[in-house]
């Protein structure tokens, strides 16, 4: 049982880590729509994890789950996003919430794997721990796609204007 935990540990921090790494590349290429979508597209293949029985939970603790990531991960994390325009492209401004967001999680995730380990099995905590990430990436990322659409139409309109003006003076 231990041999397992430590293990589900050192997959957390593994994982953790390489979101981490591959943010802070992200963030210093342009964006696009695609990116932006594709993260939660590919995570919600894990909810295929529910097929196996063993990794079910309550309906209400899942939901409480979805719950507690939108508002306590996914927040900070709109709070703090910005895109910005440089040499015609957007960029997504590096947010240091992120990576505090995501060393919060991990520590959750640590912190209370004992004490959720007393009510449910390893496969329904990372089931429960997967619906809490989950929680925060939809809202933060359909936040995103919000801003890069308004971004993208600003740039878009901005020389529109500029030339405009130019044509008045």
């Amino acid at each position: 049982m231990a041999h397992t935990q430590l293990l589900s540990l050192l997959g957390s921090l593994l994982a953790g880590v390489m979101v981490i790494i591959v943010r802070l590349k992200a963030a210093n290429q342009p964006t696009s729509l695609r990116k932006i979508v594709a993260p939660p597209l590919g995570m919600s293949t894990g909810f295929l994890m529910f097929v196996v029985p063993d990794t079910r939970v309550p309906w209400l603790w899942g939901l409480a789950a979805l719950a507690a990531g939108a508002i306590f991960f996914a927040y900070p994390l709109i709070a703090t996003s910005r895109f910005e325009v440089r040499e015609g492209r957007i960029y997504l401004k590096r947010s240091k919430m992120f990576i505090v967001i995501i060393i919060a999680l991990l520590a959750v995730r640590i912190l209370l794997h004992d004490v959720v380990d007393e009510y449910v099995s390893i496969p329904q905590s990372a089931g429960l721990f997967f619906l809490l990430a989950f929680g925060m990436l939809l809202p933060w990322r359909l936040a995103m796609w919000k801003g890069y659409v308004e971004t993208e139409r600003k740039m878009v309109s901005k020389p529109e204007r500029q030339g405009s003006n130019a044509g008045q003076a």
